[in-house]
């Protein structure tokens, strides 16, 4: 019987230590503050074997959307030019934008659905979420799907 695989996406405060110690490595790995994996588990406190075992089975939720199509829900405020202010800063950080649909407004606020391409994005998934609940007129800002 064949076994497929499955993903979920998990907060990291609920996963093992030693899940976020190997992300934490391979980050060092990546962004070259450290050229070999002995250094990095040395630097990190945790064994190769527990490097090995568990590289290939973690990866931040960002580095598994980039290159991708992403699927944002926003909720905004219902005011003239908060939709182009947020499509204005997709284009700045680099998101292509795809799609747009935006519901009708009830009340005071309207749920905007925007599909945007990643590849070219200059900056982290979690860096863009953060930007974007930052902006004038934004209510809540997430990602459905990736």
């Amino acid at each position: 019987m064949e076994k497929h695989t499955q993903y979920f996406i998990v907060d990291g405060n609920m996963l093992p230590e030693i899940y976020l110690k190997v992300a934490q490595a391979k980050e060092l790995l990546e962004r070259g503050e450290v050229r070999t994996i002995h250094q990095a588990v040395c630097q990190i406190g945790i064994s190769r074997s527990a490097f090995y075992k568990y590289k290939d089975a973690i990866r931040p939720f960002q580095d598994m959307t980039q290159g991708r199509i992403i699927n944002f829900q926003i909720r905004l405020k219902n005011e003239p030019g908060v939709l182009s202010l947020i499509l204005n800063n997709f284009a700045k950080w680099g998101a292509n934008i795809l799609t747009i649909n935006q519901s009708i407004p009830e009340g005071r606020t309207a749920i905007v659905h925007i599909g945007a391409e990643t590849s070219r994005l200059g900056i982290t998934l979690a860096e863009l979420l953060t930007q974007l609940e930052q902006e004038r007129g934004v209510i809540r800002c997430e990602v459905l799907a990736g």
